[in-house]
């Protein structure tokens, strides 16, 4: 086995959350204002946490401080209730990580996403499943892709960075392992698709979620 620990993106990687991510924003944008956006839109905007989501729906308005934090406020008081609306797992991956644990291998999760939201949609979309750790946004670690939040973790777990694999769905994701000094392989199921990810030096791709078994298997 080439790795002891395998840390997943949640967002477009392990979880499907585009939907309820778009709705409570364009709630937000609406309750202040502004124009929505479609669903689509959205696979540009998420990624890099937050408050880089809320500048990009929010366009030029997103310079007006009070007006900016009003969106913030509204969309984390409709996520908290709706994150889990349309937000579900993506093929194959509940049986894919059901192998790692049967292989002994340890799981984590690592999301820019408001760390109070992260369990809350673990539980409903891998009842089944024990994370080793899962974390999103904690205030006192920056977004990624800084590799400061994922080298914590594998702090925390006594794991050496030669042996954890970082998956994830765009190129944040490549530079946060880069950033991390950590091997990472792509999903092309998520947000960003493949293009970008090679582009931005993903050495794998996976199309599907056994994929990622081989390749950790080879």
């Amino acid at each position: 086995m080439k790795y002891k620990v395998i840390a997943f993106d949640l967002d477009g990687t392990l979880v499907n959350s585009l939907t309820d991510l778009a709705n409570a924003m364009n709630f937000a944008l609406k309750k202040a204002g502004l124009d929505t956006h479609p669903v689509e839109a959205y696979k540009k905007f998420v990624g890099d946490g937050r408050e880089n989501l809320v500048i990009r729906a929010m366009g030029k308005s997103a310079s007006d401080e009070k007006l900016r934090t009003l969106v913030r406020e509204s969309f984390d008081e409709y996520y908290a209730v709706h994150c889990n609306d349309n937000t579900a797992s993506y093929p194959g991956c509940a049986e894919m990580l059901e192998q790692l644990h049967r292989e002994g291998v340890g799981t984590i999760v690592l999301s820019n996403k408001p760390d109070e939201f992260v369990d809350k949609i673990l539980r409903k979309a891998y009842p089944n499943h024990c994370f080793s750790l899962a974390w999103g946004k904690k205030p006192e670690y920056p977004v990624k892709p800084d590799g400061a939040p994922l080298t914590a973790m594998l702090l925390e777990l006594g794991v050496e960075k030669c042996d954890c694999l970082y998956v994830g769905d765009s190129d944040v994701d490549v530079f946060t392992a880069r950033n991390s000094g950590v091997d990472m392989i792509g999903v092309d199921w998520g947000f960003r698709g493949r293009e970008e990810l090679l582009g931005a030096g993903a050495p794998f791709v996976a199309k599907k979620a056994s994929d990622i078994l081989e390749y950790i298997n080879e």
